[in-house]
């Protein structure tokens, strides 16, 4: 970064001079964070980061903190108590109350009340979420909302293209800032579609570009690389929302559970 300062524009290098001075406060900012401390926007950040040789931000952040010292193992305690995994557990459910807390019941009625009343939400999200759509695709096909769900960009941006006017978008990125769901976002806006988006940052792009958020985040933790790939706290907020969804009388009304007594036959 100092060897291609110089090279920076004067908004890039408010970023460098943030970063210089700051460090170990850079390291636990999403996009939006930065640009918001630096003074500039999130594109400045991320053409920042392509100037001085890197893909994006994230890719930067990553290198930064490991340029720091700063251990990606630094969470990850073990010992020889006995109650050692029940202090595992214990710190999960601390991290469920905290979710709990953070998330606006009238955020998560709206959301309910949007879903149960659409032609067809279409779930997307990209690379290691993938799984995450696809469970909450299931699911809502079981609760009697016609969905699609678990498919690559180049799909569902299909399904985005023809959506009718009252079908809606739930987009699944922990980071908000994942390029494709973004893509698909910035598509359903063009089509004039509801949206909601279940991310971990309430500055994100995607955060900003939906109608209703729920945030997914716990307690305010340190970036650590290998706990980024923990789904924990996501898949939390999707059973909370699933949970406010399930209503019998429509489950009845659309026949939802009819899959379920046609495949019982597989179940011992």
């Amino acid at each position: 970064m100092r060897e291609q300062y110089k090279k920076l524009s004067l908004s890039e290098r408010k970023i460098a001079d943030f970063i210089v001075k700051n460090p170990y406060k850079t390291v636990d900012c999403n996009v939006a964070e930065l640009a918001k401390l630096s003074g500039v926007s999130d594109a400045t950040v991320v053409r920042m980061c392509h100037h001085i040789g890197y893909t994006g931000y994230y890719q930067f952040r990553i290198t930064l903190a490991r340029d720091m010292g700063k251990s990606q193992y630094g969470d990850i305690k073990t010992s020889n108590s006995t109650d050692e995994v029940e202090n595992f557990f214990r710190e999960y459910a601390e991290n469920m109350i905290a979710i709990g807390k953070r998330i606006d019941i009238e955020s998560m009625r709206s959301c309910v009340k949007l879903i149960r009343n659409c032609g067809t939400a279409h779930v997307i999200a990209a690379g290691n979420t993938i799984p995450l759509s696809q469970y909450i695709g299931f699911r809502l096909g079981r609760v009697g909302v016609r969905c699609s769900f678990g498919l690559p960009a180049e799909y569902y941006m299909n399904h985005i293209n023809l959506a009718e006017q009252n079908d809606i978008i739930i987009a699944i990125s922990k980071s908000g800032a994942s390029k494709p769901v973004l893509m698909g976002m910035e598509l359903a806006k063009d089509k004039g579609l509801k949206t909601i988006a279940l991310t971990a940052c309430e500055d994100s792009p995607l955060a900003k570009m939906s109608d209703y958020i729920l945030l997914s985040r716990g307690k305010d933790i340190s970036f650590n690389y290998y706990k980024d790939y923990a789904h924990t706290n996501m898949m939390a907020t999707i059973d909370a929302l699933l949970e406010f969804l399930t209503n019998e009388e429509f489950i009845k009304n659309k026949q939802a559970d009819r899959p379920e007594m046609i495949l019982s036959e597989y179940k011992i």
